[in-house]
């Protein structure tokens, strides 16, 4: 929740600021949209100081819940409270006498091994002690362990620091907080704070560092571009012969009532189904290996890929057609030029769609019983719990994707100039 608020924050301010700016310098409202291309995806360009800001505040906030070197200390969350911390419990005996006693409990960092404090048990037959609680855990302390009167011989803890407690109660100190299990062992939890344990989100310095330990090292017997070298081939090989049978489908859909009612049935039944969905069939017919894994992508392809190619041709202005056959243009070149041109850019829009399916896809399908892929190491570094290499995966997954569909974007604009112009 607090992530999201301060999230909104900076978009809220960023956007005044920046609009605020903008504004004294010329106008900017609807005017100054492209009206031919009002209604089309080329009327409205990415503001580039908006996507400059929006990954600076993720990595931002990522570094502010986490510690990070990279951001100035004084931006950090309050971290988990590490130290020595102290506190008193009251114990009363079978005899109705009380004493009071001290616990110095060390929290330490959970990746090491410290010595427990001495400390002096005092006179009483309450005797002061020590614990051990790592930051981000909490710990039983048996704090009558080494009293005189324990709780085998009828003794129970009554207050901590001066407050009365129960079992299943608990008392707030400065450093956490203490609870009472229902058999009478007290619970001592110090304070979390804010920022992430390094198991749930680790740092932007410790994943850009496991980043470049594999690049050089590489990962269980492959390197870093091995496994996105194999990601990428299954994507286009999948996508080629997805392309290569939903295209030729769906311009058969889009020009003939029989293949329109023929097909779409299935087409419709299929596109809703993730392809996700298809895994344990896909393994069933083809096996855990690389045929598997291209099949399923290519079904992740071929239904979008079809769909985009009837609604392109659906979308032909019939005043073209009629022109075409009023200059003597034959079947074959109507569809030449004028059906396939002009159906482009729905088709390259499906293809954006596809392939970014099928590179989330790639993911799951490399889940199963693969050697080599992103979606492997996901999975593997899953397994030991070892985060940084999931996210590290993740980013570059997402760059990888982010950077296929700006290509297919630059393609877009040098095939099928005339997008958006009529």
């Amino acid at each position: 929740m607090i992530p999201a608020l301060i999230y909104l924050a900076i978009f809220g301010i960023s956007f005044a600021v920046v609009y605020t700016i903008r504004a004294r310098r010329g106008r900017n409202d609807f005017t100054a949209r492209k009206t031919v291309t009002f209604g089309d995806e080329s009327a409205v360009a990415p503001d580039r100081a908006a996507s400059i800001f929006s990954v600076i505040t993720i990595f931002l906030l990522w570094g502010i819940f986490t510690g990070s070197s990279l951001v100035p200390g004084w931006l950090h969350m309050p971290g988990p409270f590490a130290g020595v911390a102290e506190f008193d419990y009251t114990a009363r005996n079978a005899d109705g006498d009380t004493d009071t006693a001290t616990v110095t409990v060390l929290v330490h960092p959970i990746d090491q091994k410290p010595e427990p404090l001495e400390v002096d048990p005092g006179d009483g037959w309450a005797k002061n002690d020590n614990a051990l609680v790592g930051i981000w855990r909490s710990g039983l302390v048996r704090v009558d362990r080494n009293d005189d009167f324990t709780r085998d011989d009828g003794a129970e803890v009554i207050e901590v620091n001066g407050q009365p407690i129960s079992p299943g109660g608990e008392v707030r100190t400065d450093f956490g907080r203490i609870a009472m299990s229902p058999k009478g062992t007290l619970n001592v939890e110090p304070a979390k704070g804010w920022q992430m344990e390094p198991i749930w989100l680790p740092s932007p310095e410790a994943v850009f560092a496991r980043l470049t330990e594999i690049a050089q090292e590489g990962f269980r017997g492959s390197t870093l571009w091995e496994h996105v070298g194999y990601s990428l081939m299954r994507v286009i090989v999948g996508f080629f012969f997805g392309a290569l049978v939903g295209i030729p489908l769906g311009y058969a859909m889009g020009l003939s009532n029989w293949f329109r009612g023929w097909f779409d049935p299935i087409v419709e039944f299929m596109r809703p189904v993730p392809p996700l969905a298809l895994i344990p069939l896909v393994i069933i017919w083809a096996g855990i290996g690389e045929a598997g894994k291209i099949i399923l992508l290519f079904l992740a392809a071929l239904w979008i890929m079809a769909i985009a190619a009837r609604a392109g041709v659906s979308g032909v202005k019939i005043s073209k057609v009629h022109a075409a056959y009023s200059l003597g243009a034959s079947k074959w070149q109507v569809m030449r030029y004028v059906i396939v041109p002009n159906s482009l850019p729905e088709l390259f829009t499906g293809a954006r769609v596809a392939m970014g399916v099928c590179w989330g896809t790639v993911v799951a399908a490399e889940l199963v019983a693969a050697e080599q892929g992103a979606g492997m190491m996901i999975m593997v570094a899953s397994k030991f719990q070892n985060t940084d290499i999931v996210i590290m995966g993740i980013i570059m997954i997402g760059v990888i994707g982010f950077g296929i569909d700006v290509l297919m974007r630059m393609a877009e604009r040098w095939l099928v100039p005339w997008k958006g112009r009529g």
